[in-house]
């Protein structure tokens, strides 16, 4: 079982992260990034879910620069209220946040990181700018808007095929601008992976599990 532990940016900022402690023999670290509900009870199931495969799991809470503790539902009013919060914050804030937790882990072995939605699109932003393996991005919908940003890590990336949030096109994007990644699509809308949302779609969420576990053991460990 996790717990939340306080950790310090480079730029002076304290913040929380959830931490939990490998299963068995440790293969390495995985950084957990959340959605734009905090690091709520789904997230924390995520990161409790890679302990159990044997890493040192992180999730730092991201919002904490602007509301500390934050746990959000999936109502439309929540999605709002999250977007906004998400807004208010700078990648170089959210790097420096996620390079802490970096900081916290790497002595566990090599470091990959997974994100889910916003979370996605900012492991993208930590494989292009972070000493991290490689990073996993679940329907990243912002990664299109940073492709000026060259990932020098191994990136793979999950899309649901009926996103209503991110159009395929976004995806042939990204995929032509990096065609070295590895690219996954799925039968599902956006959020498939999560339990609580509307579009969880069990066997997607299961083979990308499958699929991410794969890519982590190749580069972490």
């Amino acid at each position: 079982m996790g717990e939340f532990t306080s950790l310090m940016a480079r730029d002076g900022h304290e913040f929380s992260a959830w931490l939990v402690a490998s299963s068995g023999e440790t293969r390495g670290a995985i950084i957990v990034l959340q959605e734009i509900f905090g690091v709520n009870g789904h997230i924390r199931a995520v990161a409790e879910t890679y302990a159990k495969q044997g890493y040192v799991v992180i999730a730092p809470a991201l919002f904490d620069r602007v509301r500390r503790g934050l746990e959000l539902g999936y109502s439309p009013a929540e999605i709002q209220e999250g977007m906004g919060y998400a807004l208010q914050l700078k990648p170089e804030q959210l790097l420096a946040d996620i390079g802490a937790a970096i900081n916290v882990v790497h002595h566990s072995g090599k470091v990959g990181v997974v994100g889910y939605c916003w979370g996605g699109s900012l492991a993208y932003l930590t494989a292009c700018e972070l000493p991290v393996a490689c990073a996993v991005a679940y329907y990243g919908g912002s990664i299109v808007r940073a492709l000026d940003r060259k990932p020098k890590h191994p990136v793979m990336y999950h899309f649901g095929e009926r996103d209503a949030h991110i159009p395929a096109a976004d995806v042939a994007r990204i995929r032509a601008a990096h065609p070295e990644g590895i690219f996954h699509t799925y039968p599902a809308g956006h959020g498939f992976n999560c339990t609580e949302r509307g579009d969880y779609e069990p066997a997607s969420a299961r083979l990308a599990f499958e699929r991410t576990l794969d890519f982590l053991r190749e580069h972490v460990g």
